[in-house]
């Protein structure tokens, strides 16, 4: 008697909303839904550190994003590194950098082939080349 009080508790959004429908979940079916995986890059200069949320969500909701963090302070840009990078071993993607103060983060989804390398470390290389 005492579960079928407990069950009348519940409404019929309640079951219907599941525990995967408010976590990051990626799905091994190749044919699911396109509106349901995330399938955009989007392309963001934040002005300060609250920002940061708003690029956390994206990545949850499986859409990649380059973060262009010219526009903040580099204490701010610590900042905002260090929290993307909590998020993104939160839901097991990538950070690489694309350039100075650039950033491509992605979402466990999406595969990244390449890597663009730095002027700085080309100069080194071609030095090293060169024989005294």
């Amino acid at each position: 008697m005492a579960f079928n009080k407990f069950k009348k508790m519940f409404t019929d959004e309640d079951e219907e909303m599941g525990a995967e429908d408010e976590f990051y979940n990626i799905s091994d079916n190749p044919l699911e839904d396109a509106s349901k995986v995330g399938n955009k890059m989007i392309l963001l200069e934040p002005r300060a550190y609250s920002e940061s949320q708003q690029i956390a969500d994206h990545l949850k909701n499986r859409n990649s994003v380059v973060v262009n963090l010219k526009r903040v302070t580099s204490a701010q840009a610590k900042r905002i590194i260090d929290f993307l990078s909590g998020c993104i071993y939160a839901i097991g993607g990538t950070m690489q950098k694309i350039g100075v103060g650039i950033y491509l983060c992605t979402p466990k989804n999406v595969n990244v082939q390449g890597k663009i390398s730095d002027e700085n470390e080309k100069a080194k290389t071609n030095e090293e080349d060169i024989e005294w």
